[in-house]
């Protein structure tokens, strides 16, 4: 056996640790001398306290041994009565085996009384399945006589009888009975559909029903709502769907409600979709939408549950329909009307208080959360099949008044006068009034509409600028062929001068944005080149004028003093009362123009028909007669308001003071500050005019020529060319036969 320390070596671990703990505290207390005289007392306290544990220990350990003795003979009873049971169990197993050909009996006995509860069943309802039939002649009676709430009633009973007996053959599985009773009720479904038809006829008038006759229609709801609470019922308990169930009556009124609503007015036949046709009916669906859906508002919605939301089913059905009924619409051919009206009705008669936000709708009906009646993309494509199809009218219109305007120039009377007496006809006005209405008529709709239009006015007007000036062309062809025709000819081109103003005043009008007025530069182009052709022609009737007196130029006769320029001052003063007839820039302009025509058809004169000088004399009468002939032509034309600084005729002054130079060897650099004033000039030129003088050698020549390409000249921006324009004879070469001596 064991010893008790190696069966609990804590036991021993502890005791040495208690002993050493005691010894620790003796040696302590008991290491004065003076505390050796309570060493008795001291004993005797700790015999007392280990007695004390002493017998705490034994009661403690005394109470445990009865709880375990106690706990055994508890185990002890228990063991017998588990055995008790184990024999009264076996007992009753074999007593259980004695009995089982009982217990079988027993099942047959219940069978019998299940069948004998279901013959109890159906001969309770026999009487009600006798009478199947004639409750069915009393439903279709009542139907007929429209009391559909007691012939739904009753047809819930028959639906109900006819239920619960297929319920009880299903739970058999006795499908055979099943198809029996089915043909035994199937009087039902004609029932059924009776019923429905009347409920979705009400349904179908239910907008004057509510007006005329609201029980009927609540009858209908009703027993809609009936048919519905059962469908739910039957889908909750999910263990047998009669045939027939769900029917879906809810859903169904829905369609019917909404089919009434979009099929007799957005459905209807072909209509006229053109001009007046189009505008009564989109006023027709205006009318009877905002009446439809104040009825909906004021009495519908009293005579439906409130989960129907009926106000916003109607709401949005109309919505819908309007937006498959516009494109349907728009599937067709409009013409511009059509179209705009479409486009004004969708984006602003819709949403106006004339429909939609009538107050009568207000704020009950509320379409800003509905998708818009036409998307984007289809009023972007709408917008532009309008604006090709005023982009035609405008077309036609234009080229209309432009076939006017043609016929008229060859009038045999002068054009039309403002009160200021300007020369003008309706053409600015015309065509400014019919760019105008459409941008203004735009405006209605959307900005992007007008902002369409507006491009559009002004590649119109551009292409029609470039049409008149080709119809301008060809006026000038045939009055070239005969000058007789047209008869007023400048008076014409004057007017067209002043149209071309009017409407480069008037473009920037079109603009819808005020704070935008710049004309496209394109369409700035074309106004110039109208007005620079138009310019052109009348240029070309001047020249013709003078080109017989500039052929006299310079001759002797003309150096003798001839009233040469004279005549000529006499044919541009003529001009001159002619050109005021244009308004003041144009007036200017026109001045300023034919100073420069006159000054180079003289300076070519003087240069491609060579008149050299002889002598000294002859180039100081030459020198007169350029002075005289410049100042006389340069004083006619301030007197008709030019100023001296727009005027080229400076340079037969320049020209003068070359011929003028008594010192040949001068000349270069004379003509040094005539190239720098007058940097188009060339080599030939000065050529010309050295030869003029007569008196120039050939070492002065070629000095002169050399220093012009040492200064070679770059035309400044803004110069006025004169000398470019005028071409001077090549010089005649010497022509030799052979053995010959030459000319």
């Amino acid at each position: 056996a064991s010893s008790p320390d190696e069966e609990w070596p804590e036991a021993e671990k502890a005791e040495k640790l208690a002993r050493g703990a005691a010894l620790k505290w003796a040696s302590g207390v008991f290491y004065r001398p003076e505390k050796l005289e309570g060493l008795g007392h001291y004993r005797r306290r700790e015999t007392q306290r280990n007695s004390s544990i002493q017998s705490r220990l034994k009661s403690t350990v005394q109470s445990y041994l009865e709880g375990v003795s106690a706990g055994l003979e508890q185990l002890r009873s228990a063991a017998q009565e588990v055995q008790s049971v184990c024999q009264d169990l076996g007992a009753a197993r074999w007593a259980l085996l004695d009995s089982a050909d009982h217990f079988q009996g027993l099942q047959q006995m219940r069978e019998l009384m299940e069948e004998h509860v279901q013959l109890a069943s159906v001969v309770q309802v026999l009487p009600q399945i006798f009478s199947v039939h004639e409750v069915f002649s009393h439903i279709l009676q009542l139907l007929h006589g429209q009391h559909l709430l007691e012939a739904h009633v009753e047809l819930m009973v028959v639906e109900q009888l006819r239920d619960d007996i297929l319920s009880q053959l299903h739970r058999r599985g006795l499908s055979s009975a099943q198809a029996t009773v089915l043909s035994y009720f199937s009087g039902l479904q004609e029932l059924n559909e009776s019923l429905a038809k009347q409920l979705w006829d009400i349904v179908g008038s239910s907008l004057r029903l509510v007006r005329e006759d609201p029980i009927l229609f609540v009858t209908a709801v009703r027993i809609i709502e009936r048919e519905e609470k059962i469908d739910d019922t039957l889908l909750l308990e999910a263990t047998f769907l009669p045939p027939g169930r769900p029917k879906g009556w809810r859903q169904k009124f829905f369609q019917v409600l909404q089919d009434t609503i979009t099929g007799g007015r957005f459905h209807a036949p072909h209509m006229d979709a053109e001009g007046p046709g189009l505008a009564k009916h989109l006023a027709a669906l205006q009318r009877d939408i905002v009446s439809e859906l104040c009825v909906v508002k004021d009495l519908m919605v009293q005579c439906v549950p409130a989960h129907y939301n009926i106000l916003s089913v109607c709401t949005a059905t109309y919505h819908q329909a309007l937006t498959s009924h516009l494109q349907e619409i728009l599937r067709e051919d409009l013409d511009k009307q059509g179209l705009f009206l479409l486009l004004e009705w969708a984006l602003r008669v819709y949403h106006s208080p004339e429909m939609m936000a009538h107050p009568d709708l207000l704020p009950e009906v509320d379409v800003s959360a509905l998708d818009p009646l036409m998307s984007s993309e289809l009023v972007d494509q709408t917008e532009r099949r309008y604006v090709m199809k005023v982009k035609a009218s405008v077309f036609e219109w234009m080229q209309r008044t432009l076939e006017v305007e043609f016929k008229e120039w060859f009038r045999e009377e002068e054009p039309e006068t403002d009160h200021q007496g300007f020369f003008q006809s309706a053409l600015p006005a015309i065509v400014m009034q019919m760019l105008n209405e459409n941008i203004q008529v735009a405006s209605l709709i959307t900005n992007s509409l007008q902002q369409k239009i507006y491009n559009m006015a002004l590649e119109e007007l551009e292409a029609f600028l470039g049409r008149l000036r080709e119809a301008l062309v060809q006026c000038g062809k045939e009055h070239q062929q005969d000058r007789a025709v047209p008869k007023y000819y400048i008076s014409y081109l004057l007017a067209v001068l002043n149209n071309n103003l009017t409407l480069s005043n008037s473009v920037s009008s079109l603009h819808p944005d005020t704070a935008c007025r710049e004309v496209p530069a394109s369409l700035q182009a074309a106004l110039d080149r109208m007005q620079k052709k138009a310019t052109q022609l009348l240029l070309e009737e001047l020249l013709l004028d003078l080109q017989p007196l500039c052929l006299q130029l310079p001759s002797r006769k003309w150096l003798s003093g001839s009233q040469l320029v004279g005549s000529m001052c006499e044919v541009i003063d003529k001009y001159a009362k002619d050109f005021s007839r244009v308004r003041k820039p144009l007036f200017t302009l026109l001045l300023a123009e034919s100073e420069l025509l006159v000054a180079s058809q003289y300076l070519r004169a003087l240069l491609q028909r060579k008149m050299v000088c002889k002598s000294r004399e002859e180039r100081g009468q030459l020198c007169h007669r350029l002075l005289q002939d410049a100042t006389q032509l340069r004083e006619l034309f301030c007197g008709l308001g030019l100023d001296r600084s727009q005027q080229s005729l400076e340079a037969v002054f320049a020209l003068r003071e070359l011929i003028c130079l008594k010192d040949p060897a001068l000349l270069s650099l004379e003509v040094l500050g005539f190239i720098t004033k007058y940097p188009d000039v060339s080599d030939e030129h000065i050529s010309t005019l050295l030869d003029i003088r007569g008196d120039v050698s050939k070492e002065v020549r070629h000095v002169v020529l050399e220093m012009m390409a040492q200064h070679p000249q770059v035309l400044p921006e803004g110069y006025r060319p004169i000398f470019s324009t005028i071409l001077v004879p090549v010089p005649e070469l010497p022509f030799c036969l052979r053995k010959g001596k030459c000319a």
